[in-house]
C-alpha cells in the first residue's frame, strides 16, 4: 500500500530517489507511464497487469480508447531501481509531466504519481479549494 507525499530532487541524470516504505512494496520491478493529468505514474507489475487489462479491452472502435490506449502503453516502461532506491526517469516522461529538479512522489494507495513539485503545488491548491464541490459531486461513493 502506497500512501503519503514525499519531496525529492532528481539528479543531473534524470533519476529520482523513490522512498523506502515504498520500494518494498516493489520487490519484482515496476512499470512508469504517463498519468492523466501532468504526471507520471509507477505501478507494480501486479498493479500494471490489472490497469493494463482494463485498457486493452477498451474498444477499439471509440477513438477515444484508442488515444488512452496509445497514451499509456507507448509511454510505459520497465524501471528498476539501483541500489540508492533510484529510478532512471526517461527523457519524453520528464518532458511529457515537466519534472526539473524538484518532485514531489505520492502514494495513492496501489500506484504511486510523480509530479514536477510546481504543477503539484498549483493541482492541490486548485484540489483542496474545491474539496466540497468534488466531496458532493461524488455523492455516494464516498
Amino acid at each position: 500500500m502506497f500512501i503519503g507525499e514525499f519531496h525529492h530532487n532528481l539528479d543531473i541524470k534524470g533519476r529520482l530517489a523513490i522512498p523506502a516504505k515504498f520500494r518494498k512494496d516493489i520487490d519484482d520491478g515496476a512499470i512508469i507511464t504517463k498519468g492523466i493529468e501532468k504526471c507520471l505514474v509507477i505501478f507494480t507489475r501486479k498493479g500494471w497487469e490489472s490497469f493494463a487489462e482494463k485498457i486493452k479491452n477498451l474498444p477499439t472502435a471509440k477513438s477515444d480508447a484508442r488515444a488512452f490506449n496509445r497514451s499509456f502503453f507507448s509511454g510505459a516502461t520497465e524501471v528498476e531501481f539501483d541500489v540508492q532506491g533510484r529510478v532512471l526517469i526517461p527523457d519524453s516522461l520528464r518532458q511529457f509531466s515537466g519534472l526539473n529538479k524538484k518532485a514531489v512522489v505520492v502514494g495513492l494507495y496501489d500506484r504511486i504519481e510523480i509530479w514536477d513539485e510546481e504543477v503539484w503545488n498549483d493541482y492541490r491548491i486548485k484540489t483542496e479549494k474545491n474539496a466540497v464541490e468534488i466531496a458532493e459531486q461524488l455523492g455516494d461513493f464516498i
